[in-house]
């Protein structure tokens, strides 16, 4: 379909394949897989979660919303004839997601999730096993959240306008989000464009050190990335972010440094001493704007230091994705050409939103 002139930054009607969900059901108890492969094309190529949980209804998570798969495919909001998932079909699917061996993937454990081919990642759930070290792994699985990566390509090219400062550079960037707004898939793309190069803006690329705690980003399986992340890319995958940043300025000379959720405190030093290096920063933080971040004891600190030269507000009033506002992260007044260049902040609450889905 040729691309259609819009408010949008890139048109909503993107369309994944459906090949994707059924790589990811493989790894699951087959008795699971006859009810999933019943739910017609249109709505699995959608499907952004599949929740498992024992003695449940079968559930997928589509368009920000959770639905109840019932027995014959069909999905509803409420109970009509739902698949109850039993505990025997949670611990057939972990079996096969762990490739039947628990003790080669404790330590992926340690964080509640698995990373699967594709760069699928699985949250895993159940009773919690304390050692002389803290956390030791997870038993007696109750529940599995099964979440779908699909990159999405593209959704950032017509905003880096807003990022590269020059061709040799980036502002210091920002991306707030509630959860499930779209800050990993725009942040992911971001990194794409910056580490590949973007001859629109005469962009030449740059090396980029990716801190992936959450195997999110990159979503590393065997040393290879599974998302598209830029040829000048260098990951650190289920690092700390502040051991991670530390490392990756020694060690790869890192033009610019990407993360995803600020947070901890150490998260806040590890941005200083990427500042003190003179490296770029981009990441993402949950909140729902300015005022939401300033209520945070460490988040306001950076905001107060006015450390980030562009934010950007993601919401969902348009859907998943939609990017609200795009700051000066010195004035907090708009940059963005369609907001009439620099209106106040009362009036960008008043202006349009944008969509990247």
């Amino acid at each position: 379909m040729a691309p259609q002139k819009s408010n949008n930054f890139i048109k909503k009607d993107i369309k994944f394949e459906t090949n994707t969900l059924n790589e990811v059901i493989k790894y699951l108890d087959p008795a699971l897989v006859q009810i999933i492969n019943k739910i017609p094309n249109d709505i699995k190529e959608r499907v952004e979660e599949i929740r498992i949980r024992s003695g449940k209804p079968l559930m997928v998570c589509l368009d920000g919303t959770d639905y109840i798969i019932n027995k014959d495919g069909s999905i509803s909001l409420n109970n009509f004839n739902p698949y109850i998932s039993t505990s025997l079909n949670v611990s057939k699917s972990f079996q096969i997601l762990s490739n039947y061996s628990v003790y080669a993937i404790e330590e992926e454990l340690k964080n509640g999730f698995l990373t699967i081919k594709g760069g699928h990642r699985v949250g895993v759930s159940g009773k919690v096993v304390y050692g002389k070290n803290g956390l030791e792994t997870i038993k007696d699985i109750s529940s599995l959240n099964v979440r779908i990566a699909r990159a999405k390509i593209g959704v950032s090219d017509d905003i880096m306008k807003y990022i590269i400062k020059n061709p040799n550079t980036i502002y210091h960037t920002l991306i707030v989000s509630p959860p499930q707004c779209g800050k990993t898939t725009l942040l992911r793309d971001m990194i794409r464009n910056l580490s590949n190069g973007m001859t629109k803006y005469k962009f030449r690329g740059l090396k980029i050190g990716l801190v992936d705690e959450r195997s999110e980003i990159a979503s590393l399986y065997n040393g290879q990335p599974q998302n598209n992340i830029g040829i000048r890319t260098d990951v650190l995958d289920g690092c700390k972010k502040y051991d991670g940043m530390i490392l990756l300025i020694r060690s790869m000379s890192p033009h610019v440094i990407a993360t995803d959720e600020l947070g901890d405190e150490k998260d806040i030093n590890a941005i200083h001493e990427a500042l003190k290096a003179g490296v770029k920063v981009i990441a993402t933080v949950h909140g729902e704007g300015i005022d939401d971040l300033n209520s945070k004891p460490n988040l306001k600190e950076i905001i107060k230091e006015k450390i980030f030269e562009r934010i950007f507000i993601l919401d969902n009033s348009k859907g998943v994705g939609t990017i609200k506002q795009i700051l000066d992260g010195y004035t907090y007044r708009s940059v963005r050409e369609e907001d009439n260049n620099y209106v106040s902040l009362k009036n960008i609450r008043k202006s349009n939103n944008y969509n990247f889905v």
